[in-house]
């Protein structure tokens, strides 16, 4: 094949991993890799964010197999309540149906029928990436075993006291109209107005003015609150107000909540709609008004606004006030509003009897893990913002009144608050039920089931432990193998809904970590620093990525600026290097294919130095890509992979090897090299699978059922370290020659005599290598140049390139005079700049480093001209 195709490799090599089903992981007596894929939603597709976290997975997996190990890597979905809720309701719609119409079973129907219809599409998509998942292990978190982890949890965080029930003030989203926990409200800064409205003293002419961004909450007002210490409304202690719109008396309440400095010093207080305000009802007995349904529209409460939508009721309340002549002013008003994670609502404040979580006793050995390092975040940049969640954590509200989901296994057998049991199904709860209640008589009619489900992140926490079943069977080979796992790939944003969670779990479950390291990537953004999104139309389709590029080259695309933790900056130009650097690497096997040993070929000195150069090369970089991968710094390892590969293999041991004439070289020449290619292979197969798969098989026969997954990643062995600076120095001298021979329009074919001043300390074991690749014919020392050299610089060494009459030496001597005035001019300025105390003082360090670079490298070149210039006159 004479150009590399994408398209077909990938598709034959992905085919023959799973048929001979190298992913597949079982217990043996290897040392274990695990990690776990974080669940994407089952309603999901393949995105940017996708990409970046399964390439750092694939990567890592690939890499710990390669290393020797037991690699599994655990691949499965979320079942995503509220979002796949969404769907299944908005295909009903299109029916002419809701949710309520169905009823709960048929809804569950139909919400399965969407999963195996839609359900799991990204996964399928992941193996276009080349995810090297055991598919044989996909789970889902609404599957049998991860639903009796879920059910088991729940009954024995019941039984321990720390899930409860309890009437309190939760986030509420309206659009989805389910309770969302507070990791789930996104705050964001809003314009709104601020509203000054005037409330009548009763029995008096007398009003108070009260500021309140949310008017349409007034017919829920069953309280004035004022600082007791505030000398303005001394007065006013102990009278009632008249609450606007539903004249409702109210008491005038004291309390030093209200901060008599801020606005009038007037507090409205409408328990049900804000938290503060429940906790003023609370102490001072108010009454609770809820003026909002659970969709966001005015309830009974609202006066002549029932069933008016919330933002239109605020206007139209406003409106009335205008009207009744008590809206004293409107003021903008800039604001703090929460919205839901999910739908994007804004969430409102509701009273609610819900099912919770006490978080203390578990945050506890969590943070500590953190904070000793036994689980290590990487970069460590997130610790403080981790612990400080962690210092101030509240109880998890965990029930949603949703129906797709795990449902809470609490059972109801009488109308009392405490009138329930918690039992793993309903035959179970008949018995506890019997029990409690004291009453034999009861039957399966006579319970009821909750009717909410579980927040997703309850499944989601106890993932780790649950795709080995190690909820309901802690004692099984596999969870005992495999937990804790290795390294977990995640983002940021998710370190407290998930993470976090795990974290606990891992330490009350197993009384142990869930994994040792926490890799937290970037966000993906576009070159304008904008988060990818649909909304913006600046996320690229990442399967059509993939078609234009190849898998190899999206995956080093996209690694090549993904520092840990640090946004990446994606631009599709990323994607092209990964797919010419795979070009580059397909066009290598091509040249050495075409070769082949032959005895009769004799070993050349050239040969000797450039294996043995390229030996202690390799082992250099393998030592960088090994410490850069311990570091999790997989960006760095893949420049230096690069590099490696493009530079010093492609570009310098293969030009230094290659024949002069015919395509035969001395076989124990072509077998280094192939081994060479084939280490190279090994070391580039964690970022281009497909590729390196592809070159390792056709290397040299294999039997079927061989892959490069399984080869032996390569050790750093020390050979000769002081041939690098040999080498180095023989490079800085041909890449010169080469650059005087461009200036000079000399072309490559000619061969010219080079000259070392004898002086020099300069080593000639590389001279061979400098004859082959500058084209040199004579190399010797001399105490002078001959008339008419071109001089220069190179490795601390003078030399002279015997140009003879192959350029006019007049012409040349005033274009070295020319560029020698400018140069000294531009180093006047710069030493100028750097004999200002002040500014070496106050600029950066950076700034003043690169100055003083500046006025080396100006130093160098004027003397390496004035050499030139020495020589030619």
């Amino acid at each position: 094949m004479q150009v590399y195709q994408p398209a077909d490799i990938e598709k034959k090599w992905y085919e023959y991993w799973t048929k001979h089903r190298f992913f597949s992981s079982v217990p043996d007596d290897r040392e274990p890799y695990t990690i776990v894929i974080p669940p994407p939603n089952v309603t999901g597709i393949l995105h940017m964010g996708h990409m970046l976290n399964n390439t750092i997975q694939d990567v890592l997996v690939r890499r710990a197999r390669l290393l020797g190990k037991n690699a599994c890597w655990v691949p499965g979905t979320d079942h995503a309540s509220i979002a796949t809720e969404a769907k299944v309701v908005a295909r009903l719609k299109e029916t002419g149906k809701t949710k309520t119409d169905l009823g709960r079973d048929a809804f569950l129907e139909e919400a399965w029928k969407w999963t195996d219809e839609y359900g799991g599409l990204i996964l399928q998509q992941l193996k276009k990436l080349g995810a090297s998942c055991d598919w044989e292990r996909t789970a889902f978190t609404l599957d049998e075993t991860r639903y009796a982890s879920v059910i088991k949890a729940f009954g024995d965080l019941y039984q321990k006291g720390l899930i409860y029930r309890g009437y309190r003030m939760v986030n509420w989203d309206p659009e989805a109209k389910t309770t969302i926990s507070d990791e789930e409200v996104i705050h964001k800064e809003v314009n709104g107005k601020l509203y000054h409205v005037r409330y009548q003293i009763e029995g008096s002419d007398e009003s108070l003015t009260i500021a309140t961004t949310r008017p349409e909450t007034i017919m829920g007002d069953t309280g004035i609150c004022i600082n007791p210490l505030d000398e303005r409304y001394r007065h006013l202690h102990g009278k009632r107000a008249i609450v606007p719109i539903v004249n409702r008396s109210v008491p005038i309440i004291l309390d030093d909540y209200v901060d008599a400095e801020f606005g009038t010093g007037c507090l409205k207080v409408t328990p049900a709609n804000d938290i503060n305000d429940y906790n003023l009802g609370q102490k001072h007995n108010l009454e609770i008004i809820d003026v909002l349904n659970e969709d966001g529209t005015l309830s009974v409460h609202g006066a002549q606004f029932v069933g008016m939508e919330r933002f239109a009721a605020r206007k139209a309340v406003a409106k009335e006030l205008e009207s009744m002549g008590i809206l004293v002013k409107v003021e903008d008003y800039q604001t703090s509003v929460g919205t839901s994670e999910r739908t994007g609502a804004v969430i409102e404040p509701r009273l609610s009897r819900q099912w919770f979580l006490r978080m203390n006793e578990l945050a506890q050995p969590a943070l500590d893990a953190v904070n000793n390092g036994d689980v290590q975040l990487v970069p460590d940049k997130f610790l403080n913002t981790y612990r400080h969640w962690m210092e101030n954590i509240r109880d998890w509200c965990i029930s949603r009144q949703l129906w797709w989901g795990h449902r809470i296994p609490a059972y109801y057998y009488g109308a009392g608050d405490e009138d329930f049991v918690v039992a793993n199904n309903a035959e179970e709860a008949l018995k506890l039920a019997r029990k409690k209640s004291g009453n034999n008589n009861l039957n399966l009619t006579d319970i009821q089931q909750d009717e909410d489900v579980l927040d997703t992140w309850f499944s989601s926490w106890l993932w780790p432990l649950s795709v080995f079943d190690g909820v309901v069977s802690p004692e099984n080979e596999e969870i005992k193998y495999y937990y804790p796992t290795n390294d977990l790939v995640s983002g940021p944003d998710i370190l407290f809904f998930w993470i976090a969670r795990m974290i606990m779990a891992g330490y009350e479950y197993r009384n142990e970590k869930p994994f040792s390291h926490v890799y937290l990537t970037g966000i993906v953004r576009d070159e304008k620093g904008r988060k990818m999104s649909k909304q913006l139309g600046n996320s690229p389709d990442a399967l059509k990525l993939i078609e234009t590029y190849g898998a190899d080259g999206v995956r080093v695309g996209i690694l090549l600026s993904a520092p840990a933790g640090n946004d990446l900056l994606f631009n599709e130009d990323l994607c092209l290097q990964g797919r010419n650097f795979a070009n580059k690497i397909w066009n290598a096997f091509r040249l050495v294919s075409q070769w082949s040993g032959d005895d009769t070929v004799e070993r050349l000195q050239t040969d000797d130095l450039a294996i043995a150069w390229f030996a202690q090369r390799k082992s250099d970089a393998l030592k960088e890509i090994d410490d850069a991968l311990s570091k999790y710094r997989l960006s760095d390892a893949l420049m230096t992979i690069y590099k490696l590969v493009w530079d010093d293999f492609c570009s310098w041991y293969l030009e230094m090897i290659k024949p002069k004439s015919g395509k035969q070289l001395h076989p124990s020449v072509y077998d280094q090299t192939k081994l060479y290619f084939e280490e190279l292979l090994v070391i580039i197969h964690p970022y281009m699978p497909f590729i390196s798969e592809e070159l390792w098989q056709s290397l040299k026969d294999r039997k079927e059922g061989e892959t490069i997954m399984y080869a032996k990643w390569p050790m750093s062995i020390e050979t000769n370290p002081s041939i690098i600076k040999r080498f180095e120095e023989a490079r800085e001298v041909i890449t010169q020659v080469r650059q005087i021979r461009l200036e000079k329009q000399l072309g490559f074919k000619e061969p010219l005599p080079l000259h070392v001043k004898s002086d020099d300390d300069f080593s000639h074991d590389f001279a061979p290598v400098i004859a082959k690749m500058a084209n040199i014919s004579t190399f010797e020392s001399v105490n002078e140049g001959p008339e008419g050299a071109v001089s220069f610089l190179a490795a601390g060494s003078t030399f002279y390139l015997d140009l003879g009459d192959k350029i006019d030496i007049t012409a040349e001597i005033e274009k070295i005079k020319t560029e020698l005035k400018y140069l000294q001019g531009f180093l006047k300025s710069v030493t100028k700049k750097l004999s200002n105390e002040r500014f070496v003082a106050n600029a950066p360090e950076a700034v003043v480093a690169n100055e003083q670079k500046k006025m080396a490298d100006a130093e160098a070149k004027i003397a390496q001209l004035e050499s030139r210039l020495e020589g030619l006159s």
